[in-house]
C-alpha cells in the first residue's frame, strides 16, 4: 500500500492498482441516483473514495483510511489461507455458491430464447421429466430445457407473470454500467470474486430481487471488467480482470465504438440515398471517392454476386444488411444496391459474377491505335486484286464488326464460282504480340442485348479490320467452283483486296432475292449455290437443325424502363440460309486446304453415330424436329493435326475461319494459313494449338452462358411488360411429365413450360397467357388458354 497527499486530499493506492481512483473525506449521496431510485439506504460513512473513469466521476463511501489499510492487510492474509482450502474470502466454499435452486412454480427466471435473445419468464409447471412450461415476458407459454436457463432471480416466491414487464422496465431504467468500474477496482484490490447477489450488496447496498437482477444484467452484458471464474447451471462466480486486460479491452472498445459510429454514418448515407427520387440518386462514382465508403460498397457488391474475397467482406456486408433491417442474403444486397442507385434496375449480375472482360486497358488501346497508323502490309505484293467483283456483305442491322462478304459469278461452262471474302484481321495482329495475348484472354467478342464488348479494341475492330462499303479492304479470299451437284470442283485460298458494294441486312437481302432483280443476278447466283450446297450436304448425311433465333436490342439500359426491340429470325430464311451455307463452304475448303498442305489447324467435328434422323420423321419439319434432334446430338470435338468428320454438317472436315474479328479460334486459323501463304512455318504447332484451344473453349463457354442468360432475362422482361390478357402462340416441343409440356413461344423464340390439355400432342400449337414474369428470379409462369 502507498499513502500520499495531493492538493490537501489523502490518496490511497496499492502497488497493483491502476491509477484510476482517488479518495477524499466527504459524503455525496447524490452521486448514486440508482441506489436512491431503487430505495436502497446505506449506513453513514466517515470517508469517501472518488473514482475517476474515462467517462464520468463516481463517488462512493468507505471506512476510514486507517481501517482500510488494516482491513486490507488482514484480507490479504485470509485470502492466502482460503485459497489453499478452496474457500472464498467470505468464508464459504466455492461449491456452496454454485448450488442451483431447484425449479418450482412461481420462480422468476431468465432463459435463452435463441442465440440473440434472453427472456424473463415465470415457472408454471413441469413438462415431462426435466423440461418446464413457463409464461414469458411476451405472454407466450413455452416449454424450456434446464440448460436454457441463464439466471434464477433470488428471493422470489410465486411471482405474478403479468408483472414481468413492470419488473423489466424498472431494471432497465435503472442500469448504470459505470457502477461496475467502482466494483471492479475494489475487487481487484482485494483479489476477490463475487456472485451476482454479492455484487448487488456491494454496489446497491442490498440483494433484493430487483437489485440482484440488475447486478446479473450488468455482469452478463459486461465485456470489460469481469469474467466468469466458475459456473454451474444458472449460477456463476465472477472475477475482476487484470488492469492490463481492462486497459486493452477499453482500447478495443474505443476502436469498436469508432467503427460503429462510422457504420451508422454509412447507414445514414444508404438510407438517405434510398429515399431520394430515382433521377436524384447519387452517381455510382460518388460511392468510390472515400476509401471507407468504397470498401463497404465493394463488400456489398461482392456479397451480391457471391464473390467475397475473404470473411471480412462477408462480415461487413452482413453487418450493413442487418443494420438496414434486411436479411443477410445476396438478393437483399442486390436490392439495396439498386435502391441507392449504385446498380441500375436491370444490372447484369452474370456479367459481374463471371468476371468477363469488358473494357480494354489504355495500353491496349494505345497499341491498337499505333497499328492503325501503320500502313505497312507484309502481304501487299501477294494480294490479288478482286475490286472488280460485286461484293455483298450481309449481316444483322446492328452489326458493328463486318467479318465476311460474298461474290458469285456463273462460268462459261455453266458452273457457279463463289468467293468468300474474310476480313484480314491478322494483317494488324501478330501471333504472341500483346494485342494477340489480350484477344486470347477474351476468346470472343461478347454480344449482349445491352452492349457489345469487342475482342479487339473497338477502333481497330471497326475501322481497321472490318470490311467497309465502298472502301478498298484487305481480305483473305476463299474461291470455290462447284460441280452441278454442289460438291467442290476447284478451290483456292489467297490474300486479296476487295471493295464491298453493298452492306445488306438479312431482311433487305431476302427482299432483293424475292424481287429477283436482273441487275442483282450475282445475289441470285449465290442463292442458287446455297441451295446446291444444302442438297449436297444432306446427301452426305447432314442434319438440318435450323430453328428460330431471337435477337434483342435494348437502348438506354440504365433506365428503369428501357426500350426493348425484339426480333425473331427464322434460320431457314433465304438470306440467312445463303450466308450460313457459304460460311460452311468456306470452313470445308480451309479444312481441305490445311489437310492437303499439312497445316496444323483447329479442325472441328461432331459425331452423329447416336442420331437416327429417321426416328424423328414423324415430327413436323422445322423447329419441332430441330429441337428434338439437337437434344440428342453429341458435343463437338476438335483435332489439330487432321480433319475429323463433322457428321451434323455432312462434311469430311471443317474449320471455323469466317469471324477473325470476333472469334479467337478463327484468327488462330488465319495465323496458320497466312504463314503458309508467305512460305513460312506455321507459328503454332498442333500441341500448342491444343493448349490454346482448351483455354479459349473454357472462356467461350462462360460467354455463351452469359449471352444465353442475358437474352432470357430480357425476353422475360419483355413479356412482363405485355398486357395480361395478351395471348401467345406456342408449339409443343415435348412432354416433361404428365401434361406438363416444354413449349416454344413462337413470337419471342423462348422455351418455357406449362400444363396443356388432354389430347394435345407434340407439334400441336396452343395459346398461352403470361401469369407471372420475374426476370431477376428467372421465373416465367404460363397458362394455357382453352
Amino acid at each position: 500500500m502507498a499513502i500520499r497527499v495531493v492538493g490537501g486530499c489523502s490518496i490511497l493506492r496499492s502497488a497493483s492498482a491502476p491509477p484510476l481512483f482517488a479518495f477524499r473525506c466527504s459524503v455525496h449521496r447524490s452521486q448514486f441516483p440508482l441506489w436512491v431510485k431503487l430505495g436502497i439506504h446505506f449506513p453513514v460513512f466517515r470517508c469517501e473514495a472518488q473514482f475517476i473513469s474515462r467517462r464520468r466521476v463516481q463517488s462512493c463511501s468507505f471506512h476510514s483510511l486507517l481501517d482500510c489499510v488494516l482491513e486490507e492487510l488482514a484480507l490479504s492474509k485470509r485470502k492466502r489461507v482460503y485459497a489453499k482450502a478452496g474457500i472464498t474470502s467470505g468464508g464459504e466454499l466455492l461449491e456452496d455458491k454454485l448450488v442451483n435452486r431447484p425449479l418450482e412454480k412461481g420462480l422468476l427466471l431468465e432463459f435463452k430464447k435463441d442465440s440473440d435473445r434472453e427472456l424473463l419468464a415465470v415457472a408454471h409447471r413441469p413438462d415431462g421429466k426435466k423440461n418446464w412450461m413457463v409464461f414469458d415476458q411476451n405472454g407466450v407459454t413455452t416449454s424450456i430445457k434446464p440448460q436454457q436457463i441463464t439466471f434464477i432471480v433470488p428471493g422470489v416466491e410465486n411471482f405474478d407473470h403479468t408483472e414481468i414487464s413492470d419488473f423489466l422496465k424498472k431494471a432497465h431504467d435503472n442500469l448504470d454500467p459505470t457502477l461496475l468500474e467502482f466494483a471492479w477496482f475494489e475487487l481487484l484490490e482485494k483479489k476477490q470474486s463475487v456472485t451476482t447477489e454479492e455484487l448487488a450488496e456491494m454496489i446497491f447496498g442490498g440483494s433484493e430481487p430487483l437489485e440482484s437482477y440488475c447486478a446479473h444484467l450488468l455482469l452478463s452484458k459486461d465485456e470489460i471488467y469481469f469474467t466468469v471464474r466458475e459456473a454451474k447451471g444458472s449460477r456463476s462466480i465472477y472475477g475482476p480482470r487484470s488492469a492490463a486486460q481492462v486497459e486493452e479491452l477499453l482500447r478495443r472498445k474505443l476502436v469498436k465504438d469508432a467503427a460503429e459510429k462510422e457504420l451508422q454514418e454509412f447507414i445514414q448515407l444508404l438510407t438517405s440515398a434510398k429515399a431520394m427520387p430515382l433521377r436524384a440518386k447519387p452517381p455510382k462514382s460518388s460511392w468510390m471517392t472515400e476509401d471507407k465508403v468504397r470498401c463497404r460498397i465493394e463488400s456489398l457488391e461482392a456479397y451480391a454476386i457471391d464473390a467475397c474475397k475473404n470473411d471480412e467482406q462477408k462480415k461487413t456486408a452482413g453487418m450493413i444488411l442487418k443494420a438496414m433491417g434486411m436479411a443477410k442474403t445476396a438478393s437483399s444486397a442486390i436490392n439495396l444496391l439498386i435502391d441507392i442507385g449504385y446498380f441500375p434496375v436491370h444490372v447484369n449480375l452474370d456479367l459481374l459474377k463471371l468476371d468477363i472482360h469488358t473494357d480494354h486497358s489504355d495500353e491496349t488501346i494505345s497499341t491498337a491505335e499505333s497499328l492503325l497508323s501503320d500502313s505497312s502490309d507484309p502481304d501487299k505484293i501477294d494480294r490479288k486484286d478482286l475490286t472488280h467483283l460485286k461484293v455483298y456483305a450481309i449481316d444483322v442491322d446492328e452489326a458493328d464488326e463486318l467479318d465476311d462478304a460474298l461474290s458469285a459469278a456463273r462460268l462459261q461452262d455453266g458452273r457457279i464460282k463463289v468467293w468468300i471474302h474474310v476480313a484480314d484481321a491478322a494483317r494488324y495482329v501478330q501471333p504472341r504480340s500483346s494485342l494477340d495475348r489480350e484477344a486470347m484472354k477474351r476468346g470472343t467478342s461478347v454480344f449482349l442485348p445491352t452492349a457489345t464488348y469487342a475482342m479487339f479494341p473497338e477502333k481497330l475492330a471497326m475501322e481497321g479490320m472490318s470490311l467497309k462499303q465502298g472502301e478498298v479492304c484487305n481480305a483473305v479470299t476463299v474461291s470455290v467452283v462447284l460441280h452441278s451437284d454442289g460438291s467442290i470442283a476447284e478451290y483456292s485460298v489467297e490474300n486479296s483486296i476487295i471493295k464491298p458494294t453493298y452492306m445488306l441486312t438479312y431482311e433487305s437481302a431476302s427482299e432483293l432475292l424475292y424481287l429477283n432483280l436482273e441487275e442483282e443476278v450475282e445475289l441470285k447466283i449465290l442463292s442458287e449455290a446455297a441451295t446446291l450446297r444444302l442438297q449436297w450436304r444432306r446427301q452426305q448425311g447432314a442434319v438440318d437443325t435450323t430453328t428460330i433465333e431471337t435477337r434483342i436490342k435494348v437502348s438506354n439500359p440504365e433506365d428503369p424502363e428501357p426500350s426493348i426491340n425484339l426480333y425473331v429470325e427464322n434460320q431457314a430464311d433465304p438470306a440467312m440460309r445463303l450466308v450460313s451455307e457459304m460460311m460452311i463452304l468456306c470452313g470445308e475448303v480451309i479444312a481441305t486446304y490445311g489437310s492437303y498442305n499439312n497445316i496444323p489447324l483447329p479442325f472441328r467435328g461432331q459425331p452423329q453415330s447416336n442420331i437416327d434422323v429417321s426416328a424423328f420423321a414423324h415430327l413436323p419439319e422445322g423447329p419441332i424436329r430441330s429441337y428434338a434432334i439437337v437434344r440428342n446430338m453429341r458435343a463437338a470435338e476438335m483435332d489439330f493435326r487432321k480433319p475429323i468428320r463433322h457428321g451434323v454438317l455432312g462434311l469430311p472436315g471443317y474449320v471455323q475461319f469466317t469471324s477473325p474479328i470476333r472469334r479467337y479460334m478463327d484468327i488462330l486459323a488465319h495465323y496458320q494459313v497466312k504463314a503458309f501463304l508467305r512460305g513460312e512455318s506455321p507459328p503454332f504447332s498442333a500441341g500448342q494449338l491444343e493448349g490454346i484451344a482448351s483455354i479459349i473453349n473454357m472462356q467461350t463457354r462462360l460467354v455463351r452462358r452469359l449471352c444465353n442468360s442475358s437474352l432470357r432475362y430480357w425476353i422475360i422482361e419483355y413479356l412482363r411488360r405485355q398486357p395480361k390478357e395478351k395471348r401467345f402462340q406456342a408449339l409443343v416441343l415435348r412432354f416433361i411429365k404428365d401434361r406438363i409440356a416444354a413449349l416454344l413461344l413462337v413470337e419471342v423464340g423462348l422455351q418455357a413450360s406449362a400444363w396443356v390439355s388432354v389430347g394435345t400432342q407434340i407439334g400441336d400449337e396452343v395459346q398461352v397467357q403470361v401469369e407471372e414474369a420475374l426476370p431477376r428470379d428467372d421465373v416465367l409462369s404460363l397458362k394455357e388458354v382453352l
